[in-house]
C-alpha cells in the first residue's frame, strides 16, 4: 500500500471502496431496470462509480497524479450536480449520488473529495 493509503489513508481507501460498490449496484440496477425514467440521472450514478473506483485505486496504489485527478472530478462533479439539483430539481427526474451535494448518503460525497485532497497533500 502506498504512503497515501496509510494509517489514516486505510480508511480513506475503504470508503471509497465502499461507494465504488455501492455507486456501481445502484447505478447498474437503475441503468438496467429504469433507463427509460431517468436516463441522464443514472448515466451521472454511473460516472460517479467509475469516479469512485478509480479514486480507490489510485490512492491505495499511490497514483498521485490520477488521484489528484480523479478526486478533482469528483469535488467538481459533487458540486456542479449538487448545485443544479438544489437550484432546478426538474433537471433531474431522480437522485443521483451527486444530488443535491450527496443529501442521500449522508453528504459523505461531498466531504469525501475534500479529505482526498486533504490527504494527498498532507502525504506528498
Amino acid at each position: 500500500m502506498s504512503e497515501v493509503g496509510r494509517g489514516a489513508g486505510r480508511l480513506l481507501v475503504a470508503v471509497y471502496a465502499v461507494f465504488a460498490l455501492s455507486a456501481s449496484s445502484r447505478a447498474g440496477l437503475q441503468l438496467a431496470t429504469e433507463f427509460d425514467r431517468a436516463p441522464v440521472a443514472y448515466l451521472l450514478s454511473a460516472v460517479a462509480a467509475a469516479v469512485y473506483l478509480v479514486a480507490t485505486v489510485a490512492l491505495a496504489r499511490g497514483a498521485r497524479r490520477l488521484a489528484w485527478a480523479t478526486v478533482l472530478f469528483e469535488l467538481v462533479g459533487v458540486l456542479v450536480v449538487g448545485t443544479l439539483t438544489v437550484v432546478d430539481a426538474e433537471l433531474f427526474p431522480d437522485q443521483t449520488v451527486w444530488s443535491a451535494y450527496g443529501a442521500g448518503y449522508g453528504f459523505i460525497p461531498l466531504v469525501l473529495p475534500v479529505l482526498g485532497l486533504l490527504r494527498l497533500r498532507a502525504t506528498r
